[in-house]
């Protein structure tokens, strides 16, 4: 019973990741970049609003529910070093928790942040809109990257299970 259970939270995590790793590639590729071509103005209240819809239950549950699930399966690998799914869970617990949660917690949100307290219009938008993009979307690469690597190491883990 108890190892069917660590199955389905490490095959969740695993999903979640992938889900996370999709959104965060969307942006990375297309969302900022059509984002950077539109006038400051524009550019400032499309992603102010993006900012404020995503913050919905589904979003929170996927995102928040994958970085608890990662702690839980993390502490998990810790007891069960030395089989052979161990390392690829702790490995992807360890890339989702730091390389999605705490970056997005860190650095993206209070980016979010200091652009939602400016005004789109304004010259200290445009000035913000352009050093927004230039910190925003490397660190969006970086939760591009550290979602899809945590999805690859959980599916290997699920496989070595």
């Amino acid at each position: 019973m108890m190892g069917n259970l660590l199955f389905g939270l490490i095959f969740a995590s695993a999903l979640g990741s992938g889900l996370m790793a999709g959104l965060f590639f969307a942006f990375s590729t297309s969302v900022m970049a059509a984002l950077s071509r539109l006038p400051a103005e524009q550019g400032i209240a499309t992603m102010q609003s993006i900012n404020i819809i995503i913050l919905n239950p589904l979003f929170s549950l996927i995102f928040m529910g994958t970085s608890l699930l990662c702690i839980i399966i993390g502490i998990y690998s810790l007891f069960k070093w030395g089989t052979p799914s161990a390392t690829y869970l702790l490995a992807g617990s360890i890339l989702y928790f730091v390389g999605v949660f705490l970056v997005t917690v860190i650095f993206n949100v209070p980016l979010n942040d200091t652009l939602a307290a400016v005004a789109p219009g304004s010259s200290e938008g445009a000035k913000l809109w352009t050093q927004y993009l230039a910190s925003w979307v490397p660190w969006n690469h970086v939760r591009t990257l550290a979602s899809l690597v945590s999805l690859g190491a959980f599916v290997i883990g699920l496989r070595k299970w």
